[in-house]
């Protein structure tokens, strides 16, 4: 295995030079197309919308009349990306996918403070937009998907509260006060925004901001534990932006258990000396803890390399790929230097100390603004990186990047071939209920090793500003594998038993053998 210090793999491919604009939000959809944002005050994009259409907007505070487009839809497939229409602000906002598959987007700035923007994926659909669909302001908040299919939206810049959507009548207007948000608000710097939110494995919602985190009923608005605060007591959120993953949900243990990795951000008080032109070092370290723990305890790990503004993506065999962002500074307008060009991998199975792996890195700084997702086929979709307040491409130390790349892990290496599944059956988009015995069809060309193969799922994330909410990887119970003859197996599994572990709506399900992932399939469980 290699050591720490040496690039062990992984492979870069250019996709495309300029998608015209800058890929501050991402989301991979149930058609293999991933819709991607930036902002409409960036000013005028490199890609200018179809048919002589503008947005023409007098709320707009840098181009009123604007011909050019601020989303797209990527075409993983064909490599390709049409325009779309967004019609108000949608820089630094959040979102997450609905059951039915349509990305619910929510907040924003200026006149998108409050919009809740609909994106229903079909070769010719758009964004629709109600710029009065939410009772606060959101700005910098963090969304995600509840078991009965609603979205919780919580905090923002000045709102220390959350709300839900969809809304009634009756509740149109109402938020819920998290003063947790406000206790956690540093003056002069917040470090509090885009909290690390993740589902609890009993229903309640565990909540990091800044140093500290509680686990939180939202139901009944209650706090129910306070979990020590990370040792060193630095901020890991946004503008100190580091990052944070769940880590796989066992559900073959009799008991499930779960675990919460927070990687990287900035020193308390970096923030603040980056508008004196000073630099900190970012964080080398990693704290985790179990989070279903009586008596939770932060264990901390060591990164080969300090980083801030790196996303954490769930790859589908369980380990936890770092990626993009900088060693020196903080998120915020020309505020990183340094950029880390490797990514790491994080075997959360391995041994304490020899968890992380440095693989290859590329040639394109990723800094503020920067995204990355997980696609189908086990590629990581990487884009984005502008820490300017307009587009800005000459005469700068990090201009503004318009070009997507692809990052394949180790498993794609054409030497693993012989072992990687295949999946048969059932077919993609196959719909699935809650505790449903199912059998799954794979091939292997080479020799399998049955005692190495499971089958995982995983929910595909909003990914902006160093966080992929409602990031979700469940590894399922398997009773029985059969050999089939001719290279062909089924293994049984059963589904999540309640959506308090799988909220309802779309996932990708992979077969993985010695580590190395199938193509997932689409599923959709209700």
């Amino acid at each position: 295995m290699a050591s720490p210090s040496e690039a062990a793999g992984g492979q870069w491919q250019l996709l495309q030079k300029s998608i015209g604009i800058v890929s501050m939000h991402m989301q991979l959809m149930q058609n293999d197309r991933v819709v991607i944002f930036d902002r409409t005050d960036f000013g005028l994009s490199n890609l200018t919308l179809p048919n002589g259409r503008c947005r023409h907007n007098p709320k707009e505070m840098v181009v009123k009349t604007d011909c050019t487009a601020h989303s797209v839809e990527y075409d993983v497939a064909s490599n390709t990306f049409r325009a779309l229409f967004v019609q108000t602000n949608v820089w630094c906002s959040s979102g997450a996918v609905f059951t039915d598959g349509r990305l619910i987007q929510t907040g924003g700035f200026n006149d998108g403070d409050r919009a809740v923007r609909i994106f229903n994926p079909c070769p010719t659909c758009d964004w629709t937009e109600n710029d009065s669909g939410l009772a606060d302001r959101r700005w910098y908040a963090t969304n995600h998907i509840l078991p009965d299919g609603r979205q919780i939206i919580i905090g923002g810049r000045r709102a220390f509260n959350y709300e839900f959507y969809p809304k009634n009548d009756a509740t149109a207007k109402n938020t819920y006060s998290l003063p947790f948000l406000a206790q956690t608000n540093d003056r002069g710097a917040e470090n509090n925004l885009y909290p690390f939110v993740f589902l609890n494995v009993d229903g309640n919602l565990f909540i990091f901001a800044n140093s500290k985190s509680i686990l939180f009923d939202y139901n009944n608005n209650r706090v129910l534990k306070t979990y020590p605060e990370i040792p060193g007591g630095d901020p890991r959120c946004y503008p100190s932006t580091g990052s944070a993953v769940l880590l796989p949900l066992n559900l073959q243990a009799p008991s499930i258990q779960a675990e919460v990795l927070v990687c990287g951000g900035a020193p308390r008080g970096s923030y603040q000396q980056t508008s004196r032109r000073k630099f900190l070092g970012a964080l080398n370290t990693c704290g985790r803890i179990k989070i279903t723990d009586p008596n939770p305890q932060w264990v901390m790990e060591t990164m080969p390399r300090a980083r801030v503004m790196g996303d954490m993506i769930t790859l589908p065999n369980g380990n936890v790929l770092i990626i993009n962002g900088a060693s020196l500074g903080t998120a915020g307008w020309e505020n990183g230097r340094n950029p880390v060009l490797n990514p790491l991998i994080y075997k959360a199975n391995s041994p304490g100390g020899s968890r992380f792996e440095l693989q290859n890195p590329s040639n394109i700084p990723r800094m503020y603004h920067s995204t990355a997702v997980l696609l189908r086929d086990g590629r990581v979709l990487v884009g984005g990186s502008n820490p300017h307040i307009y587009y800005n491409f000459t005469n700068v130390l990090f201009p503004t990047e318009l070009s997507l790349e692809a990052f394949s892990p180790w498993y794609l290496d054409a030497e693993f071939a012989s072992l990687r599944p295949n999946i048969i059956a059932p077919a993609s988009q196959f719909k699935l209920k809650y505790n449903q015995k199912l059998s799954v069809r794979f091939q292997v060309r080479g020799t399998l090793a049955e005692n190495k193969v499971s089958v995982t799922m995983l929910a595909p994330p909003f990914n902006t500003h160093s966080f992929s909410m409602n990031q979700r990887l469940l590894l399922l119970a398997t009773s029985k594998l059969t050999n089939l003859g001719r290279s062909t197996y089924e293994i049984e599994v059963t589904t999540p038993f309640s959506a308090i572990l799988a909220p309802p709506g779309y996932y990708l399900l992979f077969v993985v053998h010695q580590e190395i992932p199938s193509v997932g399939i689409w599923v959709q469980i209700i």
